[in-house]
């Protein structure tokens, strides 16, 4: 005859990185952990500058590891500040801060069955996905439970846009929002 074991808790695990995407996700992770009445475990996952192999190799470098774990601890409280005002999510559950690359670190800890993942889409340009790896798609391919991939939002795009402009130094096309504004209906 077979043990009973009782159902662990629905854990919903997501990836924080201090970015919008990363917000965006998380904020849409609170959102189903409150629908589903889980614990909510937001992960940020952190690797030495050049990597784990480099800072093996440099004997140096494992004096900086405990620096390096506190300011990737407070970019985790500074993300939780940023979208529920404060560390605590008001949910259950507990954050985690997790040494190794972002992808691998995120499966390793959404290992239960009835977990769910929930990582940002990331941005969709080709040459941002040629350049550097993705995590979403990492942990679409490698995980065991279910992932939630979170598109960008919408305000993202306007920014980097906003941005890239500056960085050329051109005129702020506002043409769109003169539009738009006169489009809105007036406030009450």
């Amino acid at each position: 005859m077979s043990e009973y074991r009782p159902p662990t808790a629905v854990r919903v695990v997501v990836g924080v990185s201090g970015s919008m995407g990363g917000a965006t996700a998380l904020s849409r992770a609170a959102v189903e952990a409150r629908r589903r009445g889980a614990e909510l475990w937001p992960v940020l996952a952190w690797e030495p500058p050049e990597g784990d192999l480099a800072a093996r190799r440099f004997p140096g470098a494992t004096a900086m590891v405990p620096q390096w774990e506190r300011l990737a601890r407070e970019r985790l409280v500074a993300a939780l500040q940023e979208v529920f005002g404060g560390a605590d999510t008001g949910l259950p559950g507990q954050a985690l801060v997790v040494r190794g690359a972002p992808g691998p670190a995120l499966v390793r800890t959404a290992d239960r069955e009835n977990d769910i993942l929930v990582v940002g889409a990331g941005q969709r340009g080709r040459l941002h996905r040629a350049l550097w790896p993705s995590v979403s798609r990492y942990c679409l391919a490698h995980a065991t439970c279910p992932v939630l991939a979170v598109p960008p939002s919408p305000l993202q795009a306007e920014l980097t846009a906003v941005h890239r402009r500056n960085a050329w130094r051109l005129r702020l096309n506002t043409g769109h929002l003169e539009r738009e504004l006169h489009m809105a209906p007036p406030e009450a």
